[in-house]
Formats: structure tokens, sequence, C-alpha cells
């Protein structure tokens, strides 16, 4: 079993669904930036999603791009990543996995990319723009190293879509709730719990639900489900306008809302 794996299954036998929360790397600054991190574990965040910045961001919406473009114009670098992981791993228990988009791996190397996140205490990776069947270099490096590679299911992916993901992640299978970018949304798309049920039938052993997720609310009906819930913007927006004492209130807020009956009694 994974990190990221104990890590959700350790919330499941305390009665709740996982809370997984994600922050983009170096905002405002690399060492706030690290700050917040540790901000989310101390206060209910069961896996740390950490997001290096990156010039062209496909699904990031408003909030995270910019508070990506403050990273890159503060210098941030590929290298960066690497010592703000060490940093978080060598203060928490708490798993990081880093979501990223494939140029910049490919760009420092697959192999490379792996070892020093491993040597850095990375629990693995989320990539959301290469699919299992182009990710062969990467799913050898994974495998080689025990990262975990979560791979994204979308509402309008196929049946033998899900298949090939479900086979090819580890950890956890990254749920898209509904098709569009990152963001806050006033009602979650209920496409969400009837892809995570497709799954359950295709045999997959977690699915977490991400994109548009901000409340405790919203929270507590993707449990009913799903294995757990992943928040980024209500999270990066708390940072941005109240410091990590504001990161800090909203994180606790949220995590209120991961306890679910469907953990508690075992289903």
């Amino acid at each position: 079993m994974s990190r990221v794996e104990a890590a959700i299954r350790k919330a499941h036998d305390a009665g709740r669904g996982a809370f997984i929360g994600y922050l983009p790397i170096g905002f405002p600054d690399l060492q706030t930036g690290i700050e917040a991190a540790l901000t989310l574990a101390r206060n209910g965040v069961d896996v740390i999603e950490l997001g290096p910045p990156y010039s062209d961001p496909v699904m990031d919406g408003e909030v995270i791009q910019q508070a990506t473009q403050q990273a890159l114009a503060n210098g941030y670098r590929t290298r960066d990543l690497f010592t703000v992981v060490k940093e978080i791993t060598s203060r928490t228990d708490v798993p990081v996995v880093v979501m990223t988009y494939w140029n910049p791996v490919l760009q420092y190397g697959v192999d490379r990319y792996a070892d020093d996140l491993l040597a850095a205490g990375g629990a693995g990776l989320i990539t959301p723009d290469i699919t299992p069947e182009a990710a062969g270099e990467w799913i050898a490096a994974s495998t080689r190293t025990g990262l975990d590679r979560i791979f994204l299911a979308a509402p309008t992916s196929t049946d033998e879509r899900l298949d090939l993901v479900i086979s090819s992640s580890t950890g956890f299978v990254y749920t898209v709730s509904t098709m569009g970018i990152t963001g806050e949304r006033a009602a979650l798309d209920r496409a969400a719990r009837t892809l995570v049920d497709r799954m359950r039938a295709r045999g997959a052993a977690s699915a977490c639900v991400g994109i548009g997720i901000s409340n405790p609310e919203q929270i507590a009906g993707v449990v009913e489900y799903a294995d757990g819930a992943i928040v980024g913007t209500a999270l990066v927006k708390a940072l941005r306008d109240g410091g990590l004492e504001g990161l800090a209130e909203t994180t606790r807020s949220l995590a209120g809302g991961t306890p679910s009956a469907r953990f508690a009694t075992g289903n």
C-alpha cells in the first residue's frame, strides 16, 4: 500500500472521506508556500497536492493562474520543486503529490524527475495532460521508484478509457467533477456521481473528485459516494486574501465536511 493509499485508508477508518488540498508552489513566495502546505497538514488535509507553476496552463482557472504567474515572476524554476517537497516532507508525515503538466517532466528527464522526487520524499504525480497509453516511460519510472501515478477520468470518458485509466493508476483516480477549468462553482455537476459509479462497477479501488469543490457542504456531498474530495481554488484564494491564518481557518472549515456515515459504517 502506497503512502497515498494509506492516508486515504486512515481517513476512512476514522469515519471520513479523504481531504486532498492543492496549492501552487512558490505562491506567494517559496518559503511562505512551504509554510502554507504545512498549514494544510496541520488543519485537516490528508494528502497535499502541489502544483508547479507552468507558463501555459490548460485546466487552471483564473485564481490559480494568477497565483502561478506570480510564482513564475518571482523566479520559480523546476529545481525548486524538489527543495520545496523535501522541506515539507521533513516536517510532516502527510504525503505530498505533485500535479504537473507533462512537458516540464519530459524536459527535466522522466527518470531523473522520478528519482529526484523520490529522494525529496514525494509520493507521486498527478498528470492531467498525458494519457496512460502515452505515458509508458513514466509508468516504468513510477513502477521502479514506487511513486504513485494518478491519471484523470472525465464524465466524457468511454468505458474503454476508464478501464485503461483504472488499471494504470495507483493511489487513486482523479475524478473530474465537471468539464472545464478549475474554479469554485455554486453546484457540482451530478455527472461526477455517475462517473464514480461507473468506475466502481469497473473495479476502481479509490476515486477522489476534484474541480469546483469550494465549501464543506460540497465536500460532504462528494464523500457520500467518492473516497475523497480535492480542493484547490478555495484554498489558494484563502491564502491570497488572508495569509496563513486565513488558510488555516478555511482548511479547518472545509475539513468539517469530510465525516461521512458511508465510512463510519464501513460501506
